[in-house]
């Protein structure tokens, strides 16, 4: 009887974590300065299906700023860009670091009651303004946990991997 209750607890437990997997396509070869200005990007929205998540373009940058803003006093989104289209236009001499996160997959399930756990892949990369160069990129993967009881979002997975992430920068 003590077996079924321990492995009872150690299943409920182990399903009310979140997972989250970070895969490294460019490991960065010097650490970023801190404060140093940094410019990030808004991604598009995440897709899933014919399904539009509003606004979760605005909170992947939101996630980005809040933990650049750990390291740097001068932190901007900018709306109007999205990709690289504004890397030789930021502003030089204000912001050295330019962050563009795109929303790879984004699906915002009804876990509680399907069983089925939300989940996010972004991608962020961080470019060096002045030269152009990419510094660093990866692609970070959120799964919800199972007993969620309600409420949980696939936005609630972005800052503990965003902040991981930006926190080996430095």
């Amino acid at each position: 009887m003590k077996v079924l209750f321990i492995v009872s607890i150690s299943i409920f437990l182990s399903s009310c974590a979140a997972s989250y997997n970070q895969q490294i396509l460019k490991d960065a070869t010097s650490k970023l300065e801190r404060d140093k200005g940094v410019f990030i990007s808004t991604p598009r929205n995440g897709w899933y299906g014919k399904i539009e998540y509003k606004n979760s373009g605005k909170m992947t940058a939101n996630a980005v700023k809040a933990a650049f803003s750990r390291f740097s006093n001068s932190v901007y989104i900018s709306e109007e860009c999205v990709g690289l289209e504004c890397l030789k236009t930021a502003v030089t001499t204000k912001y050295a670091y330019y962050v563009v996160p795109e929303i790879l997959h984004w699906e915002d399930r009804a876990t509680e009651w399907s069983g089925i756990p939300d989940r996010i892949d972004v991608k962020i990369s961080v470019y060096d303004i002045a030269s152009g160069s990419e510094i660093s990129s990866t692609v970070i993967t959120g799964t919800s946990k199972w007993a969620t009881f309600g409420g949980d979002h696939p936005q609630d997975l972005l800052p503990e991997p965003v902040n991981y992430y930006v926190q080996s920068l430095y």
